[in-house]
């Protein structure tokens, strides 16, 4: 596998990270730089690792993975983002949770890894240093998680209620989508 198309699939795994990074900068009034950090570190942490994971069950739960992934993905990313939805059409003025504890974030960088587990599996059956591929795909994923939280704070400081709303349709999006080419 060229460099090339590492990256394209470590830019390719990272994007449901980016997104929901951009969500959680929306939660954020006043942004640190230890929010990009965190998102950064789970979401580049979990998309590095859960390749590895694959690569280790390899052939032997191959269908078992691939059977089940996008369920659990869809799962988790129609509830996140249905929540997000109901919040932003809510009309009680509510304080602002920016969600960046421990439980929130295994959450999401879980379901927004859950692909990069069968990617790894298929990194089995291909001629993969995997040892670099991971570091190369957390890598990517921790600078596009760490920008995205940046993007959702400025764009959400302007259009808080429109810019939640769209971000939890577009959660609700990635996870019918991947149900959707799962199936077909």
């Amino acid at each position: 596998m060229s460099l090339f198309e590492l990256f394209v699939i470590a830019v390719g795994l990272s994007m449901d990270a980016f997104a929901v990074s951009v969500c959680k900068g929306l939660s954020v009034p006043k942004l640190k730089a230890k929010h990009a950090l965190l998102a950064g570190l789970y979401f580049g942490g979990f998309q590095g690792a859960m390749p590895l994971l694959g690569y280790l069950l390899g052939v032997r739960f191959q269908d078992a993975i691939t059977s089940i992934d996008h369920w659990i993905a869809f799962v988790l990313l129609c509830l996140i983002g249905g929540n997000m939805v109901k919040e932003a059409l809510s009309k009680e003025e509510e304080e602002v949770d920016p969600s960046f504890d421990v439980k929130s974030m295994l959450v999401l960088a879980v379901a927004t890894s859950i692909d990069a587990l069968a990617v790894g599996v298929t990194f089995a059956f291909l001629k993969v240093q995997i040892v670099p591929a991971v570091v190369f795909i957390g890598v990517i994923t921790f600078c596009l998680s760490a920008v995205g939280v940046k993007v959702g704070n400025v764009f959400g400081s302007r259009y808080k209620s429109k810019a939640e709303l769209a971000g939890g349709i577009i959660l609700i999006c990635m996870g019918i989508k991947i149900l959707v080419e799962h199936t077909m």
